[in-house]
This record gives C-alpha cells, structure tokens and sequence, in this order.
C-alpha cells in the first residue's frame, strides 16, 4: 500500500523514524521564513497563506492536491495514532506508534480511521464550541451547509445535538474517500470565510475554520454511510486535566475563562 501520514508541525521537534510512512509537514511556510527541513505546504496547489485560519487543514490541502499515494492520513507533532498492544508512556510513545504493518491491517478492515470519539458528557457538541468560540461562526456554518448541501442538514443537526465527536482532525482514508471528503469540506470552508471577517480575530480565534472542520467529519462520516473504525490517539506532551476541566466547567456555567488550545 502506498500510504502517507502527514504530521503537521510549526516549529522543529522530534518526529517518527519511519519517514517512508509518516512525513512531516511544515505548516504556515508563506507566513515564516525559518524552515525545519520538512515538507513545507506553501509548494503546488496550497492554502498556506491562510494556516493562521485553517491550521493544519493547511497540511491537509496541500497533500489532498500534491501527493500521489492511495491512502493519506493526518496527524500532528503532539498527537499520533497508536497501537492498542499496550498503554504508551509519555516518554516512550513513538515506540507505540502506529506501523505500517498495523496501519495496512486496519485498512484492509474499513477504508478510514479516525480518532477515538471525545465525549463531552454534560453538553453538546454545539454547546461545546459556542462556550469555547463564538456562536456566529456556527450559526453561519450551519447556514452555509443549508445553503451548499442541504440533504446534509439533518444530520448536522444531529451531530450538534449529541455530547461525542471524532476531533482533532486526525484520520487516515483511501484516495476515493480523501477527494471526497476534502471536496465537501473545503467548498463549506471556504465559502464561510468569504463571509467571515477573519482579520478582526485574535490568534485563538482566528483558526476558526480548523475548528468547525472537527465538529464536520462525523457530519460527513455518517451521511455518507463511510464505514471507519476508531483508533487511539495519544498526546506527545503531558496534559493538565484538572486545569482543562476546571476551565472547560467555567466556560459552560460562568462563561469567564478565556479559551485554551486543546
């Protein structure tokens, strides 16, 4: 199998070994002169001008349009797929990395993978962002999708209404489901940000699109009936839980913590 996994990165840090399945991709290249010596995104067709709104999606697009494989994936410098054997530790996660043997035996079960649902348990997906972001960008998403797909309504309400989603977008797909995929989610992207005055958002806010991308892919997921099975997803980087969920239960009941990067 010809597969590639893209890790997004912005900065140099430590990556995989096994550089014929995962590559890394320098995000955000036409905004910074420093390079790291990975695989910018600003070569081919691209939308790296735009990282600082799309985020990663910037990796995303220019492997959609510029590589040639079967089967691409994507990931990020401090989240990666890893094998179910056993329980990585921090310290030791690209041991446990997913491999090509694993990613092909996965593939050869269902024709995309996804990360691991997040549940939210005391609201909804919708709620979830409009406590985190702001409630327009949603309104208007909802209303753009109206607009350009609207036999995929129903189920955008549907998958706003419930507590759990696939985020972060991670995933790794066959060609056939990638163009798919990517052709619905860009032309609703896109056309949000031509109404959206992004230059009036802060730097947390302004990857606007990067995070109403992660509340569409089970959107798109499960209107088109796409069978895919869940993988976990690990962080690099150790993560404060008592800090996120004091300030996620802030957001919902007092709405006074600003925003962090999940």
């Amino acid at each position: 199998m010809n597969i590639k996994i893209l890790v997004s990165t912005h900065k140099s840090y430590k990556m995989p070994e096994d550089t014929s399945l995962y590559l890394p991709v320098q995000v955000g290249c036409d905004e910074v002169s420093e390079r790291f010596g990975y695989q910018c995104d600003n070569t081919g067709d691209n939308i790296s001008y735009k990282h600082r709104w799309y985020s990663d999606l910037s990796a995303v697009y220019w492997g959609w349009k510029n590589l040639d494989c079967d089967y691409m994936g994507a990931c990020h410098y401090r989240r990666y797929f890893v094998s179910n054997r056993k329980k990585p530790c921090k310290d030791k996660i690209f041991e446990y990395l997913l491999s090509r043997e694993e990613v092909e035996a996965l593939l050869k079960k269902s024709p995309v993978i996804v990360a691991k649902k997040r549940n939210y348990f005391i609201e909804t997906n919708e709620e979830q962002y409009i406590h985190a972001h702001n409630k327009k960008d949603m309104d208007l998403c909802r209303q753009v999708v109206t607009e350009l797909y609207p036999d995929y309504l129903p189920k955008f309400n549907e998958v706003m209404g419930r507590t759990w989603q696939h985020k972060f977008n991670c995933f790794i797909m066959d060609r056939k489901h990638l163009d798919s995929y990517c052709t619905w989610l860009f032309s609703i992207l896109f056309e949000i940000e031509k109404r959206t005055d992004l230059d009036a958002y802060d730097v947390y806010q302004g990857r606007v699109l990067g995070y109403l991308a992660e509340r569409l892919l089970d959107v798109w997921l499960e209107h088109d009936q796409v069978e895919f099975q869940e993988v976990k997803l690990a962080m690099l980087e150790k993560q404060n839980w008592l800090l996120k969920g004091t300030r996620f239960l802030k957001r919902k009941f007092f709405k006074s913590a600003r925003p962090f990067q999940e």
